[in-house]
């Protein structure tokens, strides 16, 4: 039996339909190379967490929001507008960011925490990784 790469975005479709299917609420796995979750919120919804990193450079906190699994990485929603473009902004925790979008479903980002951000990593559309960093939010001191 061969491995199944967890990173690819047809999987994790794959999975997140037959999850949706199948009425099941979720699914974790772990290995060492990192974690995959997807949590089914209801019909055609999927949730997921989004990994953080803190970074201090030069007296200044800041935290990166990564890419909480494989998908191409959208800024704004299909139905928003282009005000989710602009940066530097002022987010706050509660704040959707951009999306991970994986076949037919969207991944909300959130906002690691409340601050500016300044930095996008990652151009909308491409196809990010798993850990991948998208976000760079300058943390109030």
């Amino acid at each position: 039996m061969s491995a199944i790469d967890f990173s690819d975005p047809a999987t994790i479709a794959f999975l997140t339909d037959a999850l949706t299917a199948a009425g099941v609420d979720g699914l974790e796995i772990s290995r060492p190379g990192g974690q995959l979750r997807i949590v089914v919120a209801g019909q055609g919804h999927a949730r997921i967490n989004s990994a953080e990193t803190l970074l201090r450079t030069a007296g200044t906190a800041s935290s990166v929001v990564k890419a909480p699994m494989a998908g191409h990485f959208c800024i704004e929603h299909p139905a928003g507008s282009d005000s989710a473009k602009t940066v530097p902004r002022s987010v706050s925790d509660a704040d959707i960011v951009g999306f991970i979008r994986v076949g037919q479903v969207l991944l909300p980002l959130r906002a690691s925490g409340s601050g500016l951000l300044t930095r996008l990593l990652v151009e909308p559309g491409t196809l990010v990784g798993f850990g991948d960093p998208l976000f760079e939010i300058e943390l109030p001191s």
